[in-house]
């Protein structure tokens, strides 16, 4: 059994006004957290951070009481105790208890995540490149993501993102797996949720034209040395014809 307690609650509120007749584009601060723990074995889990326009700004390490910013420049133009962020999540784990007892131990109903998987950029061979695997609207916030490449374990290098929360109290992550694309490479993401019996998967290879048979490569030089032949033929057909005109027109006319 698995219960949740956090906060998401919109901390400001700006306006961008361009002009007569600009439409108001709103920007939202969040700060969101969750404390959850499983009714299974004594496990739990929490997040605490701040969210602009649904992009991280930065969260909390909580065992290392250390604020981690998802830019290293963020942190040069502000600053968070960590210490306010474990305030809050022993009030989380308060209130949390509290809210176990008075629902008699009932719990809301698992969301399966949904999943994609997509390069970052236009595929190249042997060009570096990002495969990024994207689990969506899920609940609770407990997502194991797995990469394999042609069955294999993959972990080096991956970079799995926080949870961020959705309008609809849902919740999403990301996985980031560098990567070289080779003609031949399959890979897959997996996720495993609570709301899943088994891993939610998705595969992925690079989708590249073949390269051309050596037949092919022999009929194209046949047609193209053909072609070439050709043209030399027309041009020296072209020159000896305004050769002749050209002596006709020299011949001296009859006194």
């Amino acid at each position: 059994m698995a219960v949740l307690s956090g906060a998401a609650v919109p901390l400001l509120l700006l306006g961008v006004l361009g002009g007569v007749g600009a439409v108001l584009k709103p920007h939202v601060l969040l700060q969101a957290e969750f404390y959850q723990r499983s009714e299974g074995p004594n496990k739990a889990w929490a997040q605490f951070g701040f969210h602009f326009d649904a992009d991280e700004l930065f969260h909390v390490e909580l065992d290392a009481a250390q604020t981690v910013w998802r830019l290293p420049e963020f942190g040069r133009f502000a600053s968070f105790e960590a210490q306010g962020a474990l305030q809050n999540m022993a009030v989380g784990k308060q209130n949390l208890e509290v809210m176990i007892s008075n629902s008699n131990r009932s719990q809301q109903d698992f969301v399966t995540p949904e999943l994609a998987l997509f390069p970052a950029e236009a595929v190249s061979l042997e060009e570096p490149n990002v495969l990024i695997c994207y689990a969506d609207k899920f609940w609770p916030p407990v997502a194991t993501m797995e990469w394999r490449r042609n069955g294999a374990v993959v972990s080096e290098g991956v970079y799995d993102s926080v949870y961020y929360g959705r309008p609809d109290l849902l919740f999403r992550k990301f996985s980031y797996l560098p990567f070289v694309p080779q003609r031949g490479d399959v890979y897959s993401c997996a996720v495993r949720h609570w709301g899943a019996e088994g891993p939610v998967q998705r595969m992925w290879e690079p989708e590249v034209p073949e390269p051309p048979s050596e037949s092919s490569a022999t009929l194209w030089c046949a047609v193209g040395l053909a072609v070439g032949i050709a043209g030399i033929a027309a041009g020296t057909a072209l020159i000896l014809r305004a050769v002749r005109r050209n002596a006709a027109n020299r011949q001296p006319g009859l006194l």
